[in-house]
């Protein structure tokens, strides 16, 4: 039903969590205009807080932030969800190596895309994730994807 995907857009908020202001002003900007509700983190911790507090549809990650890093609360995201929904993580850093996007995707992140990148790539991602959102609703005590194998 298309009608989801249409109102979706309006009530969907996104977390953007990134330090450097610049970079975290034009994300916010070109994401609000897309019809998304934008929540701003300018460190781990204030990123933690409102995950808490707003319960985002998506969480856009950097890695490298102050007072805690990307796969910190990347790690708080998936063993303590503040929602009773899935809530897809889009990391979106700088750290490239193949062993940050092991550490990203073994934290169960959904989505790693490495900086410098286009803003398009970004909103591809959060669009995707809002589709996969009905997907991912499961039962109250289903198993976690550890648990099934």
């Amino acid at each position: 039903m298309n009608t989801l995907t249409d109102n979706a857009t309006k009530q969907i908020k996104v977390l953007m969590a990134e330090d450097e202001p610049e970079v975290l002003s034009i994300m916010s900007k070109k994401v609000a205009a897309q019809g998304y509700t934008v929540i701003t983190a300018r460190d781990g911790e204030e990123a933690w807080e409102k995950i808490q507090k707003e319960s985002p549809d998506v969480i856009v990650l950097d890695l490298i932030m102050p007072k805690r890093n990307g796969f910190e609360v990347l790690r708080s995201v998936r063993e303590r969800p503040a929602s009773g929904h899935w809530q897809p993580v889009i990391i979106v850093s700088a750290k490239r190596d193949p062993e940050d996007l092991r550490e990203g995707y073994a934290l169960e992140a959904d989505h790693y895309i490495t900086k410098p990148c286009q803003i398009e790539d970004i909103l591809r991602s959060i669009k995707l994730m809002i589709r996969l959102i009905p997907q991912h609703k499961r039962p109250s005590g289903g198993a976690s994807p550890e648990e099934k194998g």
